[in-house]
C-alpha cells in the first residue's frame, strides 16, 4: 500500500461533538448574553462609546421584534432536565421554526430557553405568535401538568441597529421587557405594534395602560392579545394573489378545464418582482420538506407527499435546476434555516413551508426565499378544500416558474397541469407508498408495493401509481429481495406496470427509466439508451433518470459520457444516498480514474457501501497496488455474500457490450482475491469429468445430495433437458444443457434467467452412502451428490 494514500477502511477520525450554529453570533461575545446577569443601566457607561461608534456605521431600520421565553424553565430543568430539553427541541422543530419561516420571520438568536425573532411586518409577527401559542397549547394537553412547557411572547415595533446577523437597541429591549410581564401562554405587544395590527388580525386586544418597564426610559403603551376573542378584529386582508388575470387564463388553458378557485385563495395573488435567471445559467432551486402542523404525527406522509409532488413537477421544467429529493429530504426534521440549506445544496432559491390538514380542509403556508439576499421573494398562505390539492400544487408551481422568469414549453405546461388522479383516497395510498419506495429495505419495498396496488385498485387509470409500482419492483429485482417477489415475477411485473403507465400517460419519465434498466438487462442496449434519454428529456432535473443514464451508458461502453451524466446527478443531488456513490465509483473505475473512485467511496463511508461500492473498492485498490485494502474489500464482500464468485459475476454483468469492460472488472476482482467459484471450491484436474462422463451422469437421472452447509437437495434431470431442484423451502425449475465439459443450468429464478455453466468433479473423499461421490459449484452454492437413478 502506497504511503500517504488514505484507506477507506481506515478508522474514522474522532470528530468533536461541535457543530457550527446556523445562527451566527449566538453564544459569541454578544452583549445581550450578559443582560441576564447585569442590568443595562450598570453597563451604560462602559457601552456608550462603543454603541455610538457602531451606530455611526451600522444600518438602522424599523422592524417588528418578537421575544419568547419559557415559563419556569429552571423549575422544569430541575424536575427533568433531559425530558425538558427534548420537549423544547421538539417544540422548536415542529412549531417555532416552521411557523416563523411561513410568516417570513428571521430567527436572530436562540438563547437557551428563549428566542429573538425579526419580522418585516407587525401583522406577520402577531399572527405568527398567535398560531405558535395556539398550536403549542393543543399539543400540550396530552402531557402531565407538571411537565408542560409554556411560553411568554412579547412583540414591539421599533427602531433597531443591525450588526451583521444581530440586532440590538431599544426596539429589542422593549420586546424583551414586554415578554417578561406576560402571562404564561400569553402575548403582550407594544402600542406601536398595536397601532399597526389592531384591525388586521383575527384576535382581540386588552389595554394594559402605560407601563414603566425596567431600564426603559419612557413609559410604554402595552396590550394583551386575547387569543380566544376574535370579536372586534377585522380579518387580515387577503394577500394571496397570483400575477393576475393572465396567470389565471394560463392555468385554465394549461389544465384544459375551468379551475374552481379555492375559497381563501380565490383572490388574485399580489404582484411580486420577477427575478431574472442568473447570468451564468438557469435558476437553481431546492424544495425543503414541508412541515406538518397537524395533531396526528402519522400525517407527516401527507406533507412529504406534497413536497415530493412539487419536486417532481418542478423537475419537469427544463429552464430550472432542481435539487433532487434525496438531498432535499436530508433537511427533514431540522429547523428551516433556508440560507444554510441553500449554501449546502448549492442553490440560490429555496421553497419552504408547512401544511395543516384537518378533515377535508387544508392550509398551506409557503415561502420562496432568495438566499443571495437572505430575503423572501414572496410568502403566501392557501386554505381550502382538500379535494383541490392538485389545483394548489399547480398554482404553486406556476407561481415559482413565473417569479423566476422561466418559460414553459407546451409539453411542460401540459404535464405540470395534468391531474394525477381525481380520487383522493387513491392519492392518499400513493403518497404513503412514495415515502416508502426510497428505502432500500425489504419490508419498506413490500409495503410500498401493497400501497401502490391499493391506489391502482381504487383508480385503475392512475398512471403515476403504475410507474411507482414498476420502480419499486425493479428495486426488488436489483436487490434480489426474493421473499418480497420472486425475480422472474418481478421482471414480468416491472415490464407490465411500466408499459401500463405509459399507455395511460406516455410522458412519465419514471416509467421510461424503469424500461431502460429492463432493456439493458435484456441486452437491448440501443432501446435502453432511447428509453433513458426519453426519461431525461421528460424529467431534465430528475437525478434518478440521469443516474439510470449513467448506468446504461456504462454498460454500453460509453464511459466518458457516463461520467458526465453521473456528475450531473451529483449536481442535482449533492447529498445523495450511498448507492449513488457506489455507481459514481464504478463509473470512475471504468474510466480508469482509480484514485478518484476511492475518493468517491470515502464520501459514502465504508459502512454504507453497497455491493457495487465494495467491488469498486476492491478493483480500484488492486489497480493501484494497494493489495491489503483490496483484500479487505473482498473480505467484506464475502462476509455479506459468502458465495460470491467470479463465475457468477461474469454472468450477472454479461450485459456489458464490450468484452474489454467486463474483463476490466473481473480481472481486478480476481487480483483482489475474489474466488473463481462459489466458496472457493477448486477441484483437481485429474478429478474433472469430461463431456461424455457428464452427459452419462445427467441424462434422465436423479441427483441426491447436500449443499456446502449440509442442507439436502434432490435434482431431477429429464431426457428433454428440463430439471426440477428441491431443497429446504425452495423449488427451482429450468433447463439444463452441456457446453463442452461444462454442465449448464438456466432458470428464470436465478441470475436474471441467464445460463450458468460449471465443471463437475469426482469427490475423492465422497461415498455413495453419504450421497457425495461428485461435486460441482453452481452460482450460489456447492453441491455434493450421487446418482440415485
Amino acid at each position: 500500500m502506497s504511503q500517504g494514500s488514505p484507506s477507506v477502511f481506515a478508522a474514522k477520525p474522532q470528530l468533536r461533538s461541535w457543530r457550527k450554529s446556523p445562527y451566527p453570533r449566538c453564544g459569541a461575545l454578544a452583549v445581550e448574553g450578559l443582560l441576564h446577569l447585569i442590568s443595562l443601566a450598570s453597563l451604560q457607561g462602559f457601552l456608550y462609546p462603543f454603541v455610538v461608534d457602531q451606530s455611526q456605521r451600522a444600518e438602522r431600520k424599523l422592524v417588528a421584534i418578537l421575544a419568547a421565553d419559557v415559563v419556569g424553565y429552571s423549575r422544569l430543568m430541575g424536575l427533568d432536565e433531559t425530558g425538558t430539553l427534548a420537549q423544547l427541541k421538539a417544540l422548536r422543530r415542529d412549531f417555532f421554526h416552521p411557523l416563523i419561516a411561513s410568516y417570513r420571520g428571521r430567527i436572530v438568536k436562540l438563547m437557551g430557553d428563549g428566542a429573538l425573532v425579526e419580522f418585516a411586518s407587525v401583522v406577520d409577527a402577531v399572527e405568527c405568535a398567535v398560531e405558535i401559542q395556539r398550536s403549542i397549547a393543543k399539543q400540550r394537553d396530552a402531557l402531565a401538568e407538571h411537565s408542560r412547557i409554556s411560553f411568554r411572547i412579547g412583540i414591539n415595533l421599533g427602531d433597531v441597529i443591525i450588526d451583521g446577523d444581530d440586532v440590538y437597541g431599544d426596539g429589542v429591549n422593549v420586546a424583551a421587557r414586554l415578554e417578561g410581564i406576560c402571562e404564561p401562554d400569553g402575548i403582550v405587544i407594544s402600542g406601536t405594534a398595536y397601532d399597526q395590527a389592531k384591525n388586521k388580525v383575527d384576535v382581540g386586544f386588552k389595554s394594559l395602560g402605560n407601563l414603566h418597564l425596567k431600564n426603559i426610559a419612557d413609559s410604554v403603551r402595552a396590550y394583551a392579545v386575547l387569543l380566544n376573542l376574535p370579536a372586534g378584529a377585522q380579518r387580515r386582508p387577503l394577500r394571496q394573489r397570483f400575477r393576475l388575470v393572465t396567470m389565471i387564463i394560463f392555468l385554465v388553458v394549461a389544465a384544459g378545464f375551468g379551475l374552481v378557485l379555492w375559497p381563501y385563495a380565490s383572490a388574485l395573488l399580489s404582484e411580486h418582482p420577477r427575478l431574472a435567471a442568473p447570468a451564468g445559467g438557469k435558476p437553481t432551486i431546492a424544495v425543503l420538506p414541508f412541515g406538518s402542523l397537524g395533531d396526528n404525527a402519522q400525517e407527516d406522509y401527507f406533507a412529504d407527499g406534497l413536497t415530493d409532488d412539487l419536486i417532481t413537477d418542478l423537475s419537469k421544467v427544463s429552464g430550472l435546476v432542481v435539487i433532487a429529493r434525496n438531498s432535499a429530504f436530508a433537511f427533514k426534521g431540522q429547523p428551516k434555516n433556508v440560507e444554510q440549506a441553500a449554501q449546502q445544496l448549492g442553490v440560490r432559491y429555496v421553497l419552504a413551508g408547512n401544511v395543516r390538514r384537518a378533515g377535508d380542509r387544508i392550509r398551506v403556508n409557503v415561502q420562496l426565499v432568495d438566499s443571495a439576499t437572505a430575503s423572501n421573494v414572496w410568502a403566501e398562505r392557501y386554505e381550502g378544500d382538500l379535494a383541490k390539492i392538485f389545483e394548489l400544487q399547480d398554482r404553486l408551481i406556476h407561481h415559482v416558474v413565473e417569479t423566476l422568469s422561466v418559460r414553459l414549453t407546451e409539453n411542460e405546461t401540459s404535464q405540470i397541469s395534468r391531474l394525477p388522479t381525481r380520487n383522493l383516497e387513491a392519492y392518499d395510498f400513493y403518497t404513503r407508498a412514495e415515502q416508502k419506495v426510497y428505502a432500500v429495505d425489504r419490508k419498506a419495498l413490500g409495503d410500498a408495493l401493497s400501497l401502490y396496488e391499493k391506489a391502482i385498485s381504487i383508480d385503475p387509470e392512475f398512471a403515476d401509481a403504475y410507474a411507482g409500482y414498476a420502480r419499486a419492483i425493479v428495486d426488488v429485482l436489483s436487490f434480489d429481495f426474493q421473499p418480497v417477489v420472486l425475480s422472474a415475477v418481478a421482471r414480468q411485473r416491472a415490464y407490465e406496470f411500466a408499459g401500463r403507465a405509459l399507455e395511460l400517460n406516455p410522458k412519465i419519465p419514471r416509467a421510461y427509466a424503469v424500461l431502460s434498466i429492463l432493456q439493458m438487462l435484456d441486452g437491448e442496449i440501443d432501446r435502453a439508451i432511447e428509453s433513458v434519454q426519453q426519461a431525461v428529456a421528460l424529467g431534465p432535473n430528475s437525478a434518478d433518470a440521469k443516474l439510470n443514464l449513467a448506468i446504461v451508458l456504462t454498460y454500453a461502453g460509453r464511459n466518458p459520457e457516463a461520467l458526465a451524466a453521473i456528475e450531473q446527478v451529483l449536481q442535482l443531488d449533492p447529498k445523495p444516498k450511498a448507492q449513488v456513490y457506489d455507481y459514481y465509483s464504478l463509473v470512475l473505475y471504468m474510466n480508469h480514474r482509480y484514485e478518484q473512485a476511492l475518493k468517491a467511496l470515502r464520501s459514502a463511508g465504508p459502512d454504507d457501501l453497497g455491493d457495487i461500492g465494495l467491488e469498486a473498492l476492491a478493483m480500484a485498490s488492486a489497480r493501484l497496488g494497494r493489495m491489503a485494502d483490496a483484500r479487505k474489500a473482498v473480505e467484506a464482500i464475502l462476509k455479506r455474500i459468502p458465495s460470491q464468485n467470479i463465475a457468477s459475476l461474469r454472468i450477472m454483468y454479461s450485459h456489458h457490450q464490450r468484452q474489454e469492460d467486463l474483463d476490466h472488472r473481473l480481472a481486478a476482482l480476481r487480483e483482489a482475491g475474489l474466488p473463481e467459484w462459489s466458496y472457493n471450491i477448486r477441484g483437481r484436474p485429474e478429478d474433472r469429468l469430461d463431456a461424455a462422463a457428464i452427459r452419462a451422469l445427467a441424462m434422465n437421472k436423479i441427483w441426491m445430495g447436500h449443499l456446502q452447509d449440509g442442507v439436502q437437495f434432490i435434482m431431477q434431470l429429464s431426457p428433454n433437458g428440463d430439471f426440477a431442484l428441491r431443497a429446504q423451502r425452495i423449488m427451482v425449475v429450468g433447463k439444463f444443457t452441456f457446453e463442452h465439459d461444462l454442465f449448464c443450468t438456466q432458470s428464470s429464478a436465478i441470475l436474471l434467467g441467464r445460463k450458468f455453466c460449471s465443471p463437475v468433479y469426482r469427490n475423492p473423499g465422497g461415498s455413495a452412502e453419504a450421497h457425495s461421490e461428485y461435486v460441482y459449484p453452481d452460482s450460489t452454492s456447492v453441491r455434493y451428490f450421487s446418482v440415485a437413478q
